[in-house]
């Protein structure tokens, strides 16, 4: 690995509010003299070549594009990621080449990555001339007879510092970069169990039905969450319970503690008036609201000692051992109800770079109130250098083969996502969505505007506890491949291209994904009684289920069930 640095760079950056950030240089064999720099009136402008057969993976959690040869992303924080624009919950600076090398920019502007561009005076060619019929072909990336260039323009900055990586395959090359933040992040056993986030109206006597539901109708479940309901007032928040909805609120948390559940609660940052934080946030926050609260400044060690505190002091009741962290995406791009770019936070940073931030440091302002005591929490934003936090990704948005990719795409850049299950339109629906879950890093049934499990309309609680249970044995296999993500930084979901980087197979495939290091994951989608499947070569595969082996290569599948593949 190697650090260049280019110009000035910035102060608020990422590596500079990572505790876990490790640089050590090492021999690369790549041309450093390729990468050129310069200064312009938007900041500044990294280029370097890209080659005809080179593909680009990674930048962040994307949710509607893979593979980005051709493309540009703009690395926005946005809540509702819709395009495939670059706009993201995560966006990471960080990208990856099939050519066995990739590159950490440390920053937190909104990159604009355009993944190959045509300087003037090149004699690079397109591909034979097409009359083409359709606005589709016409306005298609086209293919490139030879080298075109990889340009990243970072807005405002006047330097930078470009971390450059290789490894024999993406997967060795993801690695480094999730050591470079500390490795990869320690979970609890119980948080890779089935995690339950409860309707939020419920009372306290309905939370402990529902927890009863689970014990005596033998479905696994290791977290209940409770969501808005719980707190007084919520967007903005006050972070006070609400005795008239939880009477016996002591009550309440010790019969879940008996009964061995573990307890989440909802929450975003935005501090309410009526709020007993509201005059220390006031402190050190930024200078607009949002929802009529304040916007803390998480990187004033000051305001996240106080934040913290409080939660510890009032909120957990030494029960509490996770969290779901809200709105930290608050892009204003959804609805114009969050901070603009131009706010101002007393720790120096302004808009652009605090939504690139919010999420990282409100995991960290989490992680003191919670002192040690072991996770495996939300959030709604994480960035650059985020492997080592034990929180993982969720989305409002709810298409299926979009949260598949978004899994498939999570491992390029150190990012946990879950699939989560909200509800479904028929019991086919439930069960497919049920099985991407089982298989991903948390088993989330998000419950939150479903008044009853949301499988019980559908007559299909058997096939639900069935599936749970299966989760439930996955578990050892889970704890060793996170293990390995701390010690190694290889995430544990990975896509097929990341491990099998000579396979041009593999280039496309956004819906099958690696799990746990030893098993193939190709989830089917509703309305479909099968797919195709690719099993890279390489390497030996049998059946997961049935033990039998498989020959590399496309298959055909038909199945009720998910097709999964374990590698020998």
């Amino acid at each position: 690995m190697k650090r260049i640095r280019f110009g000035t760079p910035e102060k608020h950056v990422p590596s500079a509010y990572c505790p876990g950030f490790h640089y050590e240089e090492s021999p690369i064999s790549y041309d450093i003299s390729r990468i050129s720099f310069r200064k312009n009136a938007r900041g500044v402008l990294v280029t370097l070549p890209l080659g005809a057969d080179e593909h680009i993976y990674g930048l962040g959690l994307q949710l509607t594009q893979f593979d980005h040869k051709g493309k540009k992303m703009t690395l926005r924080v946005n809540a509702d990621p819709k395009m495939p624009t670059g706009d993201t919950h995560a966006p990471v600076p960080f990208l990856v080449s099939t050519r066995g090398y990739g590159i950490y920019l440390d920053t937190a502007r909104y990159a604009e990555v355009y993944c190959g561009v045509v300087p003037a005076g090149s004699d690079l060619k397109t591909s034979e001339y097409k009359l083409f019929t359709s606005e589709a072909e016409l306005y298609a990336p086209k293919e490139l007879d030879g080298e075109s260039q990889l340009a990243i323009q970072i807005p405002a900055a006047s330097g930078i510092d470009l971390y450059l990586m290789e490894g024999n395959t993406i997967t060795d090359v993801v690695a480094k970069y999730n050591l470079l933040s500390g490795g990869g992040c320690d979970v609890p056993e119980w948080g890779l169990g089935v995690f339950y986030r409860c309707f939020l109206r419920y009372t306290d006597k309905q939370v402990l039905e529902m927890a009863d539901y689970f014990r005596k109708n033998d479905i696994p479940c290791s977290i209940l969450g409770l969501e808005p309901g719980w707190q007084t007032h919520a967007y903005s928040c006050t972070y006070v319970w609400d005795e008239e909805r939880y009477q016996d609120l002591s009550g309440m948390l010790q019969k879940l503690k008996e009964q061995d559940f573990h307890l989440s609660l909802w929450e975003h940052a935005f501090t309410h008036p009526t709020s007993p934080l509201y005059s220390e946030m006031a402190k050190g926050s930024g200078d607009y609201k949002v929802w009529e609260g304040l916007v803390p400044d998480f990187s004033l060690p000051e305001i996240r000692t106080a934040f913290a505190k409080y939660h510890k002091d009032h909120v957990m009741h030494g029960v509490v051992d996770g969290f779901k962290l809200d709105e930290c995406d608050s892009s204003d791009m959804t609805g114009g109800w969050s901070f603009p770019l131009f706010t101002e936070f007393p720790g120096g940073m302004d808009g652009e770079q605090y939504h690139s931030l919010f999420g990282t440091l409100y995991m960290q302002t989490m992680l003191e109130a919670l002192e040690g005591t072991p996770t495996l929490s939300e959030v709604r934003n994480a960035g650059a250098l985020a492997a080592s936090y034990p929180f993982v990704l969720y989305s409002d948005l709810y298409d299926h083969r979009e949260f598949v990719r978004a899994m498939v795409n999570s491992g390029f850049s150190g990012l946990l996502w879950t699939p989560e299950v909200r509800h479904a339109g028929s019991k086919e629906e439930m069960l497919r969505r049920l099985q991407t879950v089982v298989f991903s890093p948390q088993c989330l049934i998000n419950a939150w505007y479903c008044e009853e499990a949301p499988w019980k309309a559908l007559d299909c609680e058997d096939e639900v506890r069935e599936l749970l249970k299966l989760r439930m044995t996955l578990v050892p296999m889970l704890q060793e491949a996170f293990a390995n993500y701390k010690a190694r930084g290889i995430a544990p979901i990975r896509a097929l291209v990341s491990d099998f980087t000579d396979d041009p197979e593999t280039y496309t495939i956004d819906d099958q994904y690696l799990f746990c290091d030893k098993l193939l994951v190709a989830p089917i989608f509703t309305g479909e009684t099968g797919r195709k499947v690719y099993l890279p070569t390489g390497a030996k595969w049998r059946d997961y289920f049935t033990k039998e082996p498989v020959e590399s290569g496309w298959l055909e599948i038909s199945t009720t069930s998910i097709p999964v593949y374990e590698r020998d």
